[in-house]
């Protein structure tokens, strides 16, 4: 039995990163019987065998932040004697690192656009002491648009980086009727059980590409206004309201606010497609979700889920989200019902191939190729 330790400064928390390492904690330990040691500062209560240590934050003055964490993070691992450490985090030293994201000085300049602060400048100098210097001998990116990144910024081997998606619990969508959820919720929006519903759903109104959904519904209006988008989540609501009735199609949206885990999957169910043009996003846990529920998915060139997405199979991927007319006639293909219904089951047998399960053999493996390495070093 090996000892392994966990890195990530919340552990089971809102958030992409935050779930993505309880959900695969929890399966690796039940698939191999290690003994996992989860070093964070904030945690959700684990029904399971996991050991919790907490490690210190100083987050005043800012710029400590991601250094105090992992300054303490790796005073605990030296403790700790631990056989594999992966971490989700920027520390100074681990076995195995998980890229949620991309390098820190890509996201201020390329995404954020914005100049580095001194917290910028820090956060960079820990992930690069870490990737050059911190014995990584493997990094994992959750997709390839992330991997692709990560290799622009740092000249390391790409064989050293391997791709691997978060995954799905697909028993979330099998403890309910799908047809009595889409009655009900259907119901408690004001939407009619035969309107064809779009589903939207992210934190970040703006970076996602709701502006060039709400334009590109404009467009398709007229030929079906019966076309309703459901858009849940955190952002500017007025902003987005005022855009919608500039397009003429206030009506024809309904925001939800932010749902919990339980009443997003309902929505899912609910709906007939999702959409998501995203300007960036390493990932988009959204998109499998929304395919565990059996929807078609269109996507941007700039969302990490890409990679499961195959060209008018499941889905489609535009390049370009600012070119309503392409998406209009993307939206068009998908209003049939004979192709939807088609690309409805594609999206489900990509979401069965995407459990969490099968992401937790991928990194088992992973684990076990890197345990031999060490011990065969020693």
């Amino acid at each position: 039995m090996s000892k392994i330790a966990v890195v990530i400064p919340k552990y089971g928390l809102a958030g992409g990163a935050e779930q993505f390492a309880s959900e695969l904690t929890g399966r690796l330990r039940d698939k191999t019987k290690d003994a996992f040691h989860v070093l964070a500062n904030r945690w959700a209560s684990d029904s399971g065998v996991v050991r919790f240590e907490k490690i210190p934050i100083v987050s005043f003055p800012k710029w400590l932040t991601t250094i105090s964490f992992a300054w303490f993070a790796q005073r605990q691992i030296r403790r700790g004697n631990f056989d594999l450490v992966h971490s989700h985090e920027r520390i100074f030293a681990a076995d195995l690192f998980t890229l949620h994201g991309v390098p820190h000085r890509y996201w201020v300049d390329q995404v954020r656009r914005k100049s580095m602060s001194l917290y910028d400048r820090a956060t960079a100098w820990v992930e690069r002491k870490l990737v050059l210097e911190g014995g990584c001998r493997k990094f994992v990116a959750v997709s390839h648009l992330t991997r692709d990144i990560f290799l622009q910024e740092y000249a390391i081997d790409p064989e050293k980086v391997a791709v691997i998606h978060p995954g799905v619990e697909l028993s979330d969508y099998r403890r309910v009727n799908k047809d009595d959820v889409r009655s009900a919720v259907r119901s408690s929006l004001g939407i009619g059980r035969n309107e064809l519903v779009i589903v939207f759903a992210s934190m970040n109104f703006e970076i996602k590409g709701l502006d060039d959904i709400i334009a590109s519904l404009g467009k398709i209006q007229k030929q079906s206004p019966r076309l309703k988008l459901v858009v849940a989540g955190k952002g500017n609501i007025k902003k987005y309201q005022k855009m919608a009735r500039e397009a003429g199609v206030a009506e024809n949206i309904v925001f939800t606010g932010v749902l919990n885990r339980e009443k997003l999957t309902d929505l899912y169910l609910a709906g007939d497609l999702y959409v998501m043009l995203s300007r960036f996003d390493t990932f988009g846990m959204v998109v499998l979700e929304a395919m565990a529920a059996g929807l078609p998915v269109m996507v941007s060139s700039h969302v990490g889920a890409k990679d499961l997405v195959v060209q008018n199979e499941n889905g489609f991927v535009v390049d370009d989200p600012s070119d309503h007319d392409n998406v209009v006639s993307r939206l068009q293909a998908l209003m049939d019902e004979n192709n939807r219904r088609r690309m409805s089951d594609s999206a489900l047998a990509t979401a069965f191939q995407n459990s969490w399960d099968a992401a937790a053999e991928k990194y088992r493996l992973l684990y076990a190729e890197i345990l031999a390495a060490k011990k065969k070093k020693d």
